[in-house]
């Protein structure tokens, strides 16, 4: 995406572990379009991931902080502002994990001290950023907040496991303080549902492969890829979107609103009806 949409535009990017990341992609795509932000991850995800090359290639700095820590969180955001010389006009929200996905917890048996780690690092975390922002009124009017979700939030996908509550309570969150930044902030607040996406992360859910392949076949244009997720925030970061707020976008190449597909049905004798048929 050669093109200045986010020209004199600064921010803050969550998440980027390597360069399989959606935030790494986005961060990519948010510099090629002229912006600039500060990078930033949990200690432990900085000195697993590998951002130091990233910031290196798009001449940003890099920011430890934990997101669930309140304190880290407000040091975090002042030191952005005065990195980046004033408010903020984006801030991408890429954090989720689930300690009984990792620890193969299954849903039925889930161990509810590890569900409140990850409730609170893949959900609680957006609210608690939000509030920092909003409190510090540290967002530039007509910025754009977004965070990136997935169809489990609404639909059953049983290997997604306690993943699938987190994200529809971080969806539920951007509606709700969607709606007091856009009346007492001119700020959107949006989410992102993306396809499935091979990812460091998402390696830890169970049977991805396969689903990654029925997603393909369900999708009318495909799985969205990381890069083509990137390129979409960047839209959505832009004053082209504008008066879009409050909303959970779906960027799966149609996935989301496929009942069946000729392709998932193709390994039985029976056909999708033709038209003439219907």
């Amino acid at each position: 995406m050669s093109n200045q949409l986010l020209a004199q535009k600064k921010g803050i990017i969550f998440g980027a572990l390597d360069n399989q990341s959606i935030a790494w992609k986005t961060a990519e795509a948010v510099a090629e379009a002229g912006g600039s932000f500060v990078l930033t991850n949990a200690p432990v995800a900085l000195r697993m991931g590998t951002i130091n090359e990233l910031a290196e290639k798009t001449n940003s700095q890099v920011i430890s902080a934990d997101a669930t820590n309140l304190k880290e969180l407000n040091a975090l955001v002042d030191q952005s502002q005065e990195i980046l010389g004033g408010k903020l006009d984006f801030v991408l929200h890429s954090i989720g994990m689930s300690v009984n996905v990792r620890k193969g917890k299954h849903y039925t048996d889930l161990n509810y001290d590890w569900l409140t780690k990850g409730w609170d690092v893949s959900a609680v975390s957006f609210h608690k950023l939000l509030q920092t922002l909003y409190h510090k009124n540290s967002m530039a009017p007509w910025g754009s907040i977004v965070a990136l979700s997935y169809i489990a939030a609404q639909r059953t996908f049983p290997n997604y496991n306690d993943m699938a509550e987190n994200k529809a309570y971080l969806e539920s969150i951007a509606r709700s303080f969607g709606y007091f930044f856009g009346k007492n902030k001119k700020v959107r607040v949006n989410t992102i549902s993306q396809s499935p996406t091979l990812t460091t992360a998402g390696k830890g859910v169970a049977g991805l492969d396969g689903f990654l392949n029925y997603a393909e076949k369900m999708s009318p244009l495909g799985n969205a890829t990381a890069e083509e997720c990137a390129n979409y925030t960047v839209s959505l970061f832009s004053d082209l979107t504008r008066k879009v707020t409050l909303q959970n976008l779906y960027h799966d190449g149609g996935f989301s609103n496929v009942g069946v597909s000729q392709e998932t049905v193709s390994y039985t004798h029976l056909t999708l009806p033709t038209n003439r048929e219907v």
